[in-house]
């Protein structure tokens, strides 16, 4: 693992001006001021104030989610939120110091890219309709739900967010753990889809690989125990626990849960994304083929398109070195302590071709499952758990979505208990 990290950091440095920077020599971010967090910008410190979501891309104007099943693409990203957060450097510089710094004095807004479709009463007395929110996989982007955000929108409220550091959303030059991303999730869900506390939903959060991890930890987090409804895992990655592992081993800090978790195929992935950095469009649609193995056809140039362009950011390179190097100081659980946590439906809908994280994983999921859940004989328990085999690789979403996206729906009616939304 230690040789392939150096070899891509080498490809890095030389093909695309790679420079690994201490977190103290990164750009500043904008500082939200106290009781007003949403007013600045996170671009530059000296960018205008942006205190609404951009207006939705026009060429989504005149798109009918009803007769439409692909979302169109738009280079320039679709919505934005401001995500006021302490998941910044200078929180990060006062951890070496302090075990518990106060949060409240290290704010920083970040852009967050989002898509939002279907909103709307769910009934004639105007009562708001469940939601569906989709995180996508490592490298990608809201885009990549292309074929299923239309389709589930036709009975749901669907939403999906570019991770921190992904897609069109800001990527700080910091350390990132597990705990960034599932903290951007739950806030997501409190600010933007439960407009800050004002409105009642029902949730289901939905992700694919490290998505797919994220959706798991959010899950468990106790400010989404009102809402949340289900999970759905597409081929989450997540590390398990080693049976062999000592009591002191268990307590040492653990390696970043999403690279471990796919071993050797990962040190593939990592060598094959220094490519992205190397502004190869052609290099990016053959590793997509590679995990796309049952509809090569589906790598098409605006899902190359969607990966190449957010990779140009002068940040890029840095921002995905981290993100494969640093274990970050953040809550990082095992995929074992998350599942017994776990206090709501799960559906596996799972690639079966996929050559990264195999099927197995997908077996573990339901062995662990039913040890700390019991058999799944009836569905009368807080977390019951249903699994979809999908005829697909890494990205069953996107390589066969009528499949996954018809998964999503079956799930959905069961764990909203609705029927004529």
């Amino acid at each position: 693992m230690k040789r392939v990290l150096a070899t891509t950091s080498l490809l890095l440095s030389t093909s695309a001006g790679f420079v690994s920077r201490p977190i103290a020599e990164t750009a500043t971010t904008s500082q939200c001021p106290p009781g007003n967090p949403l007013q600045i910008s996170s671009a530059t410190d000296s960018a205008p104030a942006d205190t609404a979501p951009r207006a939705a891309a026009p060429l989504l104007d005149g798109f009918d989610h009803h007769s439409d099943d692909r979302l169109p693409y738009s280079k320039d990203g679709y919505l934005s939120w401001e995500w006021s957060t302490h998941h910044n450097p200078a929180f990060q510089e006062a951890l070496k110091s302090s075990d518990s710094p106060d949060k409240k004095r290290y704010q920083t807004c970040y852009k967050v890219n989002y898509v939002e479709m279907g909103g709307g009463p769910a009934d004639a007395e105007g009562g708001d309709k469940p939601v569906l929110l989709l995180v996508h996989g490592f490298g990608a982007s809201a885009y990549h739900w292309r074929y299923n955000i239309p389709v589930l929108a036709r009975k749901y409220h669907v939403y999906a967010l570019d991770l921190l550091g992904f897609g069109w959303t800001d990527k700080p030059v910091q350390d990132y753990d597990a705990s960034v991303w599932r903290d951007q999730v739950v806030d997501f869900v409190h600010d933007v889809v439960l407009d800050g506390g004002r409105r009642r939903r029902d949730v289901a959060i939905a992700g694919n690989s490290l998505g797919g991890y994220t959706a798991l930890f959010a899950s468990t987090d106790e400010r989404l125990a009102d809402v949340l409804r289900g999970t759905v895992l597409l081929n989450g990655a997540g590390q398990f626990r080693d049976p062999d592992a000592t009591p002191a081993e268990e307590e040492a800090e653990r390696p970043n849960p999403i690279i471990e978790s796919v071993s050797a195929a990962i040190q593939r992935f990592v060598i094959a994304c220094s490519f992205v950095y190397t502004k190869q469009p052609m290099r990016i649609a053959q590793i997509l083929k590679n995990v796309y193995p049952v509809t090569a056809d589906n790598v098409d140039r605006e899902l190359v398109s969607s990966i190449h362009t957010p990779a140009l950011d002068p940040d890029a390179p840095e921002v995905f070195f981290r993100v494969i190097t640093r274990k970050g100081r953040g809550e990082q659980p095992l995929v074992d302590d998350l599942l017994r946590e776990l206090k709501t439906p799960l559906l596996l809908a799972w690639g079966r071709e996929d050559p990264w994280i195999r099927p197995a994983a997908a077996d573990k999921i339901e062995m662990l499952h039913a040890e700390f859940h019991g058999d799944n004989g009836g569905s009368d328990g807080p977390s019951w758990l249903q699994r979809v085999d999908i005829d697909a690789g890494h990205c069953p979403h996107d390589e066969n979505p009528v499949a996954v996206n018809k998964a999503i729906l079956d799930f959905a009616e069961k764990v909203f208990d609705v029927t004529s939304v």
